[in-house]
């Protein structure tokens, strides 16, 4: 249960991530280097997201039927 929270939590950062991206994009029109940071952090969660889905898959704290 705690896996499944954590992945959920970090699908929450990740949309944030996004989110600050475009209004860095929007807002400095190409000037500063913050939506590279932001897009490079958010593809960093998606990958710890990633890793941690299977790590819970493999140890099988995650059941494969969860998700159906």
């Amino acid at each position: 249960m705690l896996i499944k929270i954590i992945v959920i939590a970090l699908l929450v950062v990740i949309m944030v991530s996004l989110a600050s991206g475009l209004v860095f994009l929007v807002k400095d029109k190409g000037e500063t280097r913050r939506t590279l940071t932001a897009l490079k952090f958010r593809i960093g969660l998606s990958l710890l997201a990633f890793a941690i889905i299977l790590i819970g898959f493999f140890s099988g704290m995650i059941p494969m039927n969860s998700f159906y």
